[in-house]
C-alpha cells in the first residue's frame, strides 16, 4: 500500500492585497500555506478566517474557507514559517523615495528574516517587482551569506512577477500566464511546477531571474509610455480644437492601432514607479524618461486649463473628487491628488479632497481637508476637479454645486451637458 504524499506548505511572505489572495487560493488549490507579516493586526485578522483587504472580489469567501479547512494561517514569526517550509513565495513592496531611488527597506528586513529560517532543498520564489538582477545579485547573495546555504545547489531560486490589478486579482490570476525565470534548471523546474499546481494556469518559462524581473518592468514601461503618448495627444487636440475620444475611436479601429486614453496622471504601486528600475540602473534617457516627465507634468497642465477659464487661483475653493490613484480602487500611493494638492495650495488656493473610499478622519492623516458631498459648505465651491472616477460619482448632483464655475473632468467621465445644464462651464482632456 503506498503512502500519500505529504502536503507541501508554503509560506507567503508579505499579506497585503496580492499577498492574502496568493495565499488563499494556494490554500484552496491543496497547499498548506502559513501567512507571514510584520502587522499584528493582519494576522489577527486571519487568524480568524477573515480578510482585511476590501473590494476585492471572491476573497472573502476563499480566506474564510482555506481557515475552516485548516489550510491558511498567519504569523508576525518568518523565520519560523520559513522554517516549516519547502517553498517560500516573497511578496513585499518595494517602493521609491522622493529622490525616486530604490526603496528596498521593507524587503530587506524580510530577506533577512527568510536567510535565518531557510533549509536545505527550500525554494524561495520573489513576486515583488524587482529592478533586473535583485533576484539573484541583491536577495540570493544575502540569503547565501546569512545561511551557508548555496543558491541553486542547498537551496533553489526563482522570480515569477505579479502581474494582476486590484479589485480583479483572482480574474488576473487565472486570465495571466505566470512568466517564472529560475536561477538554474532546477529552480526552473521546481517554481514552474509549483505554479501549475497552486494557480492552475499557464506557466511561461524564461531563461533566468533577470529576464523575468525585466519583463515585469517592462510591461510597466510600455503602459507608462502609452499613456505618455495619449496625453501628448491631448494636449496637442485641445489646441487644434479637435475631440480626441472620437480621434482615438477611428484610430484604434486598425487593429495595430491602441492609443490610450489620457488622464489627469498616473498612479499607484506600479507605472508611476517601476520606469525608475530601469532609469536607475543605466537607461539615461529616451522614451522612459520622457513619459514620466509627460505624465507627472498633466496635474500642472489641467490647472494651467483652469486657470484660463476662471483666471488666478487665489482663495479660491477648490473640491478635488478622488484621493485614490484611480477608481474604486482604496489607494493613495503616488496618487495625482498629491501633485495637486501641492500646486494648488502654492497659489494659495482653498483645497478639499473627497473620496468615499476613504473616511475623514483618513483623509486628514493625509494632511488633506476632507469635504463630505453632503456638507453645506459645497454652495461655496469655485472649482471642481475629478481626479479618480468612483462608481459613487456617476449620479453626482451637479446642481449642488451652485457657487461652481467649472468642473475640470481629469478622466473625461463625465457628461457634459448635465453639467452645461447645471449652469456649469465643463471642461476636459482633449478637446
Amino acid at each position: 500500500m503506498h503512502k500519500e504524499k505529504a502536503t507541501q506548505t508554503v509560506c507567503v511572505v508579505g499579506l497585503g492585497k496580492i499577498g492574502l489572495t496568493l495565499a488563499a487560493v494556494y490554500a484552496n488549490n491543496g497547499f498548506n500555506v502559513i501567512g507571514a507579516d510584520v502587522n499584528d493586526k493582519v494576522v489577527s485578522t486571519v487568524n480568524q478566517g477573515q480578510s482585511h483587504v476590501a473590494n476585492e472580489p471572491g476573497l472573502d469567501e476563499l480566506v474564510l474557507r482555506a481557515f475552516e479547512n485548516k489550510r491558511l494561517r498567519a504569523t508576525l514569526n518568518t523565520k519560523e514559517a520559513v522554517s516549516k517550509s519547502t517553498i517560500v513565495v516573497v511578496i513585499v513592496p518595494v517602493l521609491v523615495d522622493e529622490q525616486n531611488d530604490v526603496d528596498y527597506s521593507y524587503i530587506d528586513s524580510a530577506v533577512e528574516e527568510i536567510a535565518k529560517g531557510v533549509k536545505k532543498n527550500t525554494t524561495i520564489i520573489f513576486e515583488t517587482t524587482l529592478p533586473p538582477g535583485d533576484t539573484k545579485n541583491r536577495f540570493g547573495k544575502r540569503i547565501e551569506d546569512m545561511s551557508g546555504l548555496k543558491a541553486g545547489n542547498d537551496f533553489y531560486l526563482a522570480y515569477s512577477p505579479e502581474r494582476v490589478y486590484s479589485n480583479h486579482i483572482l480574474s488576473g490570476l487565472e486570465k495571466y500566464p505566470k512568466v517564472v525565470g529560475g536561477l538554474n534548471e532546477k529552480s526552473l523546474q521546481i517554481a514552474s511546477a509549483f505554479y501549475k499546481k497552486a494557480l492552475q494556469c499557464e506557466v511561461i518559462e524564461v531563461d533566468s531571474t533577470d529576464t523575468a524581473e525585466f519583463s515585469k518592468v517592462a510591461e510597466c514601461v510600455y503602459r507608462d509610455v502609452n499613456i505618455a503618448l495619449a496625453n501628448e495627444l491631448a494636449k496637442f487636440a485641445d489646441e487644434k480644437g479637435v475631440k480626441l475620444s472620437d480621434v482615438i475611436k477611428a484610430s484604434n479601429s486598425q487593429p495595430y492601432s491602441h492609443i490610450h486614453s489620457p488622464g489627469i496622471g498616473v498612479g499607484g504601486h506600479c507605472i508611476p514607479i517601476y520606469p525608475y528600475f530601469f532609469m536607475n540602473r543605466g537607461l539615461k534617457e529616451g522614451l522612459t524618461h520622457f513619459s514620466r516627465e509627460v505624465n507627472d507634468g498633466m496635474a500642472e497642465y489641467a490647472i494651467s486649463k483652469i486657470e484660463n477659464q476662471v483666471g488666478a487661483l487665489e482663495t479660491k475653493n477648490i473640491l478635488i473628487l478622488g484621493l485614490s490613484y484611480r477608481g474604486n480602487v482604496k489607494e493613495a500611493t503616488k496618487s495625482t491628488t498629491w501633485l495637486l494638492t501641492e500646486q494648488l495650495k502654492k497659489k494659495n488656493a482653498n483645497v478639499f479632497v473627497h473620496d468615499p473610499m476613504f473616511t475623514e478622519e483618513e483623509i486628514k492623516s493625509f494632511s488633506m481637508e476632507p469635504l463630505s458631498l453632503g456638507d453645506p459648505r459645497i454652495s461655496t465651491l469655485d472649482i471642481v476637479i475629478l481626479q479618480a472616477f468612483h462608481s459613487e460619482y456617476q449620479d453626482l448632483r451637479f446642481e449642488d454645486f451652485t457657487n461652481c464655475k467649472l468642473i475640470f473632468d481629469g478622466r473625461n467621465e463625465f457628461n457634459k451637458e448635465d453639467i452645461t445644464r447645471a449652469g456649469i462651464t465643463y471642461e476636459g482632456l482633449g478637446g
